[in-house]
């Protein structure tokens, strides 16, 4: 049974979606939407046909999963729950503030549709709080901690691309290493936001923008940079191009916990991720997730849904008999 795959948005997300999905044979890529005209995006799949956005509800019938590629400030709170209604989906919605709210917004119009939504799909959301679940249900004394980076954060890139004035930019994420070894000492430090990671932006203005406007607006975006120290940093599209052109990115999730009677035994479980193409893993964990969406849906489930539903078997291609052998 080949699973088809429709794509709503083909930029980073949408082409490492698209290259995942190859590397899947029971994956087919149908269909790409774009807003921009279909005559002037190129795909690498000669099978599947590009198409306006506003043609999408034409393939109801014909793909089992949309994945939703737009960005979490804007996109994603509206195109999640519209199409929902009408598909099963998967989005990589990363706000984790505004998570509850797009999960009931989502979670309504996937029950009236009778579809399965998978959102917060990625690795974080998604990987680091699988792994954030199983430490702090492994260690239940103890503390938890996620740092990020140092790496190119697509959503708060897209974030200060909406700010009027802003052509393009690039937000690092930069874990500060004192915390970091606070963590990793076992100590339990207790950490501000503002402790553990900084912020570093490469904004590329508009001839005549005005520029402290623009640090104003990022500084004091809430959600994105408010809680941190941030940094903004204004170059020529050049430079940018130049010495900010890839996409890396990674982490670490981090649990000390304690055990014994008198907790007298200490622990340190750690899961760190280094990615060469941040859009490219999180479109590998997103490909998977759509299988998983697709069985959930055909077992009878529908409504919103994280990672933290999904059975892990529901993500792989493989069998129950091959995993039980390979895997366990």
């Amino acid at each position: 049974m080949t699973i088809k795959i429709g794509i709503m948005g083909y930029g980073n997300l949408g082409r490492g979606i698209e290259c995942a999905i190859k590397q899947n044979s029971d994956l087919e890529l149908v269909a790409v939407f774009s807003r921009r005209d279909p005559k002037t995006v190129k795909i690498l799949t000669e099978t599947a046909g590009v198409y306006s956005a506003d043609e999408v509800l034409k393939f109801k019938d014909k793909i089992d999963v949309l994945i939703l590629c737009g960005g979490s400030a804007t996109d994603l709170p509206v195109q999640t729950p519209m199409y929902a209604e009408h598909f099963n989906v998967v989005d990589s919605f990363d706000t984790h503030k505004k998570i509850p709210e797009h999960f009931e917004n989502v979670d309504l119009s996937a029950k009236k549709g009778g579809h399965i939504a998978v959102i917060s799909s990625g690795w974080d959301p998604g990987m680091f709080s699988l792994n954030r679940l199983y430490a702090d249900a492994v260690l239940p004394t103890g503390t938890s901690y996620t740092f990020w980076g140092k790496g190119v954060s697509q959503g708060h890139s897209d974030a200060i691309r909406r700010i009027d004035g802003v052509v393009d930019a690039r937000q690092y994420t930069i874990p500060i290493d004192a915390a970091l070894d606070a963590v990793r000492s076992g100590s339990d430090p207790e950490l501000t936001t503002r402790e553990k990671h900084e912020r570093e932006c490469f904004v590329v203005a508009a001839d005549g923008a005005d520029k402290k406007r623009i640090e104003n607006e990022i500084k004091t975006m809430p959600n994105y940079f408010a809680d941190y120290n941030t940094t903004v940093h204004f170059i020529s599209q050049e430079e940018l191009d130049l010495n900010h052109k890839g996409i890396p990115h990674g982490g670490f999730v981090i649990r000390s916990g304690k055990t014994g009677w008198n907790n007298e035994h200490n622990h340190i479980i750690e899961y760190s991720l280094k990615l060469d193409s941040n859009p490219e893993f999180t479109a590998s964990v997103i490909t998977a997730v759509s299988r998983a969406a697709y069985r959930m849906n055909n077992d009878g489930l529908t409504g919103c849904k994280t990672m933290f539903d999904i059975a892990p078997a529901y993500l792989s291609p493989k069998s129950a008999e091959v995993l039980r052998k390979e895997l366990l």
